[in-house]
């Protein structure tokens, strides 16, 4: 069975000689949760939500500052299964950028560069097709300030993305798959070029 703590009893003495026993659980404990609520209170101003509209100085939020990126468009040649990708990780980028509306006051320049492969993952030792493939996007991209051309950041990242391969029988669920994996991974790259600018606006680094 549960039993609470015993509260500490202190022994006092007072003026006139006489002996005093006081708790002293109650107010300790309300002095520290006052002591801990006011420092939660000072602590507070300290941090600054990413997405707000304006930082705590008063100057333009996040948003706001990804709204004047202007995304280049992406390489590829037209027909090709990198054209239709390009166009998915462009599409994603300027509306996570400016939720669809147009470039505002462009003061940066998003150029990128894809690659893509197809990889078979797991293949049917009686047919040697392949039962599971991988679908894997490579992003290298810089961020160019446009007043001074100067290039603030320069990195990469990667999205793998695995899809069935119902066999030669369904064709059509193949390339269908494929295509979802595309699409997946056009998004993942996305939203990692995004983190990294956010990153970039946010810390300066």
């Amino acid at each position: 069975m549960w039993w609470p703590e015993p509260r500490p009893t202190v022994m006092r003495r007072s003026a006139r000689g006489a002996v005093r026993f006081a708790r002293r659980g109650p107010v300790r404990f309300a002095a520290r949760g006052a002591v801990l609520f006011a420092l939660g209170g000072l602590l507070a101003g300290c941090f600054e939500p990413m997405y707000a509209q304006k930082t705590l100085a008063g100057g333009p939020g996040l948003q706001s500052r990804l709204a004047t990126v202007g995304v280049q468009p992406i390489t590829a040649s037209t027909g090709t299964l990198g054209a239709r990708v390009a166009v998915e990780v462009q599409n994603a980028l300027a509306y996570d950028f400016t939720g669809g509306g147009p470039t505002v006051g462009k003061a940066y320049d998003l150029k990128i560069t894809l690659t893509s492969q197809v990889q078979q993952v797991i293949v049917d030792i009686t047919t040697a097709r392949p039962d599971m493939q991988q679908f894997g996007l490579n992003a290298s991209y810089t961020l160019i300030e446009v007043a001074t051309g100067k290039v603030v950041v320069n990195s990469s990242t990667f999205a793998r993305v695995s899809f069935d391969n119902p066999g030669q029988q369904q064709r059509f669920a193949n390339a269908r798959g494929q295509r979802d994996a595309e699409t997946r991974a056009a998004k993942v790259i996305a939203d990692n070029i995004k983190a990294r600018l956010a990153s970039y606006f946010v810390a300066g680094t």
